[in-house]
């Protein structure tokens, strides 16, 4: 039995890939959550040599960083990534562009499932980074027919674009008709729905990711169950 350790689902963008992989694949694991926190890098140091989540561990073995879990999976099990090689070609550019760009995006718009956000100015180089994510998105829809982005089942390609997912929602990102249907598909998606659920339901704040709010807009909806600490 796999075991994947994950951070907070408020705010873990990059724990909801392999988790919400796993769970729409259909590929039993165990989940250890773990919270940010001053203790947190050194709890996960031991079993990730990083220090950072997400880590799946096999039996003694650790797999961490979310490609490296996505691709160690896919040896295992068929379903992570389209069965016909062209489209699982364009799917594995796709999931590596998002794993290495859109910093913009990752950065001025983090991760809060919780919250609705009412942003205030967007730079040049934010917009550019959400057009990007629009005509990639309408590109996939359109080659392979939707309604996920590597045709009609939920791949690899769909978990790593799964954070953006929350961030369009919580920060009320426009985008063309293809892609904004696209976003209602994912979070209709069972898998996403019990992440987003458990989001809601953590009563833990964690500062630093609470303080970047602060800095794109202003709340206008938290939707979280109240905070015991911060």
């Amino acid at each position: 039995m796999y075991t994947l350790h994950i951070g907070n689902k408020n705010y873990s963008s990059w724990s909801l890939r392999p988790w919400v992989l796993m769970k729409a694949c259909g590929i039993a694991f165990d989940e250890k959550l773990h919270r940010f926190g001053p203790d947190f890098p050194a709890t996960i140091a031991q079993f990730s040599p990083t220090g950072k989540v997400p880590c799946l561990t096999d039996g003694g073995t650790p797999v961490w960083d979310s490609l490296a879990i996505v691709e160690y999976l896919a040896e295992r099990h068929p379903q992570v990534w389209p069965a016909d090689p062209k489209t699982r070609a364009w799917a594995r550019c796709a999931a590596a562009e998002m794993h290495s760009s859109f910093a913009n995006l990752r950065n001025q718009h983090g991760m809060n499932v919780g919250l609705r956000v009412t942003v205030t100015n967007r730079a040049p180089k934010l917009l550019a980074d959400i057009a990007r994510l629009d005509a990639l998105w309408t590109e996939g829809l359109t080659r392979f027919g939707g309604p996920y982005l590597a045709g009609p089942q939920f791949t690899a390609v769909d978990a790593f674009f799964a954070p953006v997912i929350f961030r369009v929602q919580t920060y009320g990102i426009s985008l063309g008709a293809a892609a904004a249907a696209y976003v209602q598909t994912m979070l209709a998606h069972p898998a996403m729905r019990e992440w987003e659920i458990a989001a809601l339901a953590e009563d833990f704040r964690d500062l630093p990711h609470e303080a970047n709010i602060t800095l794109i807009g202003t709340i206008s909806a938290d939707l979280r169950t109240p905070a015991l600490t911060i």
